[in-house]
């Protein structure tokens, strides 16, 4: 997903799909670890994924921060 995309979703929604986007991860290193996985950047692109949900997450939350402080 990219930043844009996940910036139009609210908080909530964003949490919902980090964890799918885990347990997706869990699915694709039991994969791996079995030698059923064949494409492995699928990994990779999650890992970054997640990255950058958390990321906007944390944004979201500093913002919601200081304006409860105002």
């Amino acid at each position: 997903m990219k930043a844009s995309e996940i910036r139009k979703l609210s908080a909530e929604e964003i949490r919902t799909k980090v964890d799918e986007a885990r347990h997706e991860l869990m699915n694709y290193r039991f994969q791996q670890v079995t030698g059923k996985l064949t494409d492995f950047t699928q990994i990779r692109r999650l890992r970054r994924d997640i990255a950058r949900m958390e990321t906007i997450l944390t944004e979201l939350d500093r913002a919601a921060a200081v304006e409860g402080e105002a």
